[in-house]
């Protein structure tokens, strides 16, 4: 190959290596150093080009080609112009889409309603060292938090090392990897610390930062209930356990505070109470315990009742629930269509028209019932003001099996069709004395099983029943969807290695190929 002809494809090397390097400058590597070389090359390889091709540059300058390869060149320039346009305009929007098949990278409905209550700024400080191998997902899920809520939401990074004194002041162990958040300035400061990272426990630790005190939940006891601290036999697995540890510590992350409630003796509802909550009965309750639920719902206040497939809360229980617009059905429910893998497990995706449901059904989570009993609306007979709405259904397909046994069918005289198995009732109480609250409020819930560890890991179920906590205490921004436990699968890099896989894929692989192409063009051109 001539001389003249080398020294074009190294003309075209040269041109392209100068003209890249404020795009590797300012927009790939960001290293000066990288950048200079590229210049320094590129004007190189161009004096090259001058020197042996110095005698054909009066007659190309005289010949029509020349007119085209200038336009040629104009135009290569305007294309590459407007990539850098894109590109910086593109860096500035900061625009981001989240491709992961289960949104890792987005934040949970949960968090950005919390985020959007927030009144009082909030400040994270992260007390981990920039070497950490937490650092850089702390601070993704940081920068996440504050470009939902730019205004309410800031961060920073301590190096406990160097900080001892706020060390101190936060009480933080050493080697410990803790997030401090603070509310308010001075005296009226107030914060909460968590070790574990995550969008579940910052969410949480928020609503704990942000709210005015606790809920307290009265779970009743003395007659069969789910115990809140003790472990209890699985239901149909001999041998195996379970308890309501997940129940109680999603409580108290929520900010609520569960205690145990025995009503015996006209025991009355504690004052102090926001919720009381019936988990799977199986013994009648008494004349004197159901008048002490009755004078409490009639002033205004608020009861889950979880119902027991195989248990009864006897007569005088059913009569106060018949107030409220709701009736159990003898039998369990089965559903030949819509179920787990046997007719008795039902999965739910019938969704009623409540509060209650509506960000359940906007996700489309299914409902698992173990061992569900269904819901009769009643029309007549309830107590004045009262409202019953239906929350959550079986499919079509649904029955109730008053003689459940290893091969289900429905029969002659069972009821068939779209069940009930959630429903929801109010009742004015503005005008009641001793008025807790302006409207009683009653969640009554076909399977009382949704509340043991073997069921919470549901993500359906886990969201519906605090959804129901959240309605009915009138916490609005509980009723959501909460962060699920998601498995992220990503690859970990560093700075300097993402760096470097920038100007490869962005820089030097697509220079390559365009001056190959070039070079390529040339030497056919030539011969």
């Amino acid at each position: 190959m001539k001389a003249a002809n080398i020294g074009k494809i190294l003309g075209v090397f040269g041109l392209l290596l100068l003209l890249s390097s404020p795009f590797t400058l300012f927009l790939t590597s960001g290293s000066i150093p990288i950048a200079a070389t590229k210049a320094v090359a590129g004007a190189i390889m161009l004096g090259l080009y001058f020197a042996t091709n110095f005698k054909q540059f009066g007659q190309f300058a005289s010949r029509r080609s020349s007119f085209f390869f200038g336009t040629t060149a104009l135009m290569v320039l305007m294309t590459l112009g407007a990539l850098v346009a894109i590109n910086y305009i593109a860096h500035k929007k900061n625009q981001r889409w989240d491709l992961t098949e289960r949104k890792v990278f987005t934040l949970s409905p949960q968090t950005v309603s919390t985020l959007k209550a927030i009144k009082e700024p909030v400040h994270a400080i992260g007390f981990v060292q920039p070497d950490h191998p937490a650092y850089a997902g702390l601070q993704a899920t940081f920068e996440r938090y504050h470009a939902e809520a730019p205004d309410t939401f800031d961060y920073s990074f301590k190096d406990p090392r160097r900080h001892p004194d706020l060390a101190q002041r936060y009480q933080l162990r050493d080697s410990q990897t803790t997030v401090v958040l603070t509310r308010g300035e001075g005296a009226n400061e107030s914060h909460t610390s968590l070790n574990v990272i995550s969008e579940q426990e910052l969410t949480n630790a928020l609503l704990k930062l942000t709210k005015v005190r606790d809920q307290t939940v009265y779970f009743v006891v003395g007659h069969g209930e789910w115990p809140l601290d003790r472990q209890v036999p699985m239901p149909g697995q001999r041998g195996r356990t379970t308890s309501l540890s997940e129940l109680k510590q999603q409580l108290a992350q929520e900010g609520y505070a569960p205690r145990e409630l025995n009503l015996a003796g006209g025991t009355t509802v504690p004052r102090d109470a926001s919720l009381v909550l019936i988990a799977g009965a199986k013994a009648p309750f008494s004349p004197p315990e159901v008048e002490s639920l009755r004078q409490y719902l009639a002033a205004g206040g608020r009861l889950l009742y979880f119902a027991e497939a195989y248990g009864e809360p006897g007569p005088e229980l059913a009569k106060l629930l018949a107030e409220y617009g709701v009736e159990l059905d003898k039998g369990v429910v089965a559903d030949g269509q819509f179920n787990g893998g046997s007719p008795y497990v039902v999965l739910s995706l019938f969704f009623g028209k409540h509060e209650i449901a509506q960000p359940l059904s906007q996700r489309q989570l299914n409902i698992e019932f173990p061992t569900a009993r269904s819901i009769g609306v009643l029309s007549q007979g309830l107590a004045e003001g009262v409202r019953v709405t239906p929350v959550l259904l079986t499919s079509p397909f649904g029955w109730v099996e008053t003689t459940p046994d290893d091969k289900p069918a429905p029969t002659e005289g069972e009821k068939k069709g779209q069940l009930n198995l959630v429903t929801a009732s109010t009742r004015d109480t503005s005008q009641a004395l001793a008025r807790r609250f302006d409207e009683a409020r009653l969640v009554v819930v076909g399977d009382s099983e949704l509340l043991l560890d073997s069921n919470w890991g549901h993500e359906g179920n886990r969201n519906l029943v605090m959804n129901a906590l959240g309605w009915a205490t009138q916490q609005v921004e509980k009723i959501t969807i909460r962060p699920p436990d998601r498995a992220t699968s990503t690859l970990e890099l560093d700075a300097e290695m993402l760096n470097r896989i920038r100007f490869v894929s962005t820089d030097v692989l697509p220079l390559s190929l365009l001056g190959v192409g070039l070079a390529i063009w040339l030497s056919r051109r030539n011969k």
